[in-house]
């Protein structure tokens, strides 16, 4: 059975690492005051995104609609699909995957939907380990199921400067945001049963960066048979380069990627963002 792969532009899939993969994107759309952009068009950058934010621009997103996932869908049954897995960030943060599911409805051919439960990097490599498992010969179940593990088994552990703009686009409680002014503190955040949660909070930058570089080793020492990892960041490069060569040293490996952030995930953790993002194999 041919399976087609698809997904959504906050995976941070490159253009390059989709095509090799063999996996379909759909983007979302990014609202910078009146303009609208298509996430991962040349005329959309995250400098744009981190600007507008400190200006207190307006920034939001918008998810893809039914009618873009049906496209998708028609075009992978054109492409001879017998069968779509469709790996999407968490529902609990977007209607991303509902209207992947209402698209799925009307397909020619069966549609599986996976609500990863992750965003950024940890949809990037729930999709890729669908791409393995189909590549593997795995039939649609097993793809699926390949998947979601990797979404469940993700370890994310995410750097902010200020809740402030997760505040802003209701991705984390006000108390929270509150919290963090009062007690001045640089908050560490991971992913939870779908939704962006406080794990720490440490008094200063440099200690929360090196929290993270631990968190992320610990991730990887669980890690029994391989793992995937990567650090993105938002208008913070040269500090997201430091960690992953500590990381690379702690890890002994030669080194880890390092991307920024896609601008739908930026618009809503703001400027100077850091995380890694560990997948067990």
């Amino acid at each position: 059975m041919t399976v087609a792969i698809v997904t959504d532009s906050t995976a941070s899939l490159s253009s390059a690492d989709a095509k090799r993969e063999c996996i379909v994107v759909v983007p979302l759309k990014v609202i910078i005051g009146a303009d609208t952009f298509v996430e991962g068009s040349a005329e959309l950058t995250s400098d744009m995104i981190a600007e507008a934010l400190a200006d207190f621009v307006p920034v939001s997103t918008s998810r893809p609609t039914p009618a873009e996932f049906a496209a998708a869908y028609e075009q992978a049954v054109a492409d001879g699909a017998e069968h779509i897995v469709s790996v999407h960030l968490s529902g609990k943060m977007s209607g991303t995957v509902e209207s992947a599911r209402v698209a799925a409805r009307e397909c020619a051919i069966p549609v599986t939907v996976v609500d990863s439960g992750q965003v950024g990097l940890g949809v990037g490599f729930a999709a890729g380990r669908a791409a393995a498992a189909r590549d593997a010969g795995g039939d649609a179940a097993a793809i699926a199921a390949a998947a979601v593990r990797a979404g469940e088994a993700t370890t994310i552990a995410l750097y902010v400067d200020t809740l402030e703009y997760l505040r802003r686009g209701g991705r984390v409680g006000a108390a929270a945001a509150l919290i963090g002014s009062a007690l001045a503190v640089k908050p560490i955040l991971t992913i939870t049963d779908g939704v962006v949660v406080p794990l720490e909070r440490v008094r200063t930058s440099a200690r929360a960066l090196a929290r993270l570089e631990t968190l992320a080793v610990e991730a990887v020492q669980a890690c029994t048979n391989g793992y995937s990892i990567g650090v993105q960041h938002l208008a913070n490069e040269a500090v997201a380069e430091q960690v992953a060569t500590r990381l690379a040293t702690s890890l002994g490996v030669d080194s880890v990627a390092v991307d920024e952030v896609g601008a739908s995930i930026g618009a809503h953790v703001g400027p100077g963002m850091v995380s890694v993002t560990v997948t067990p194999l």
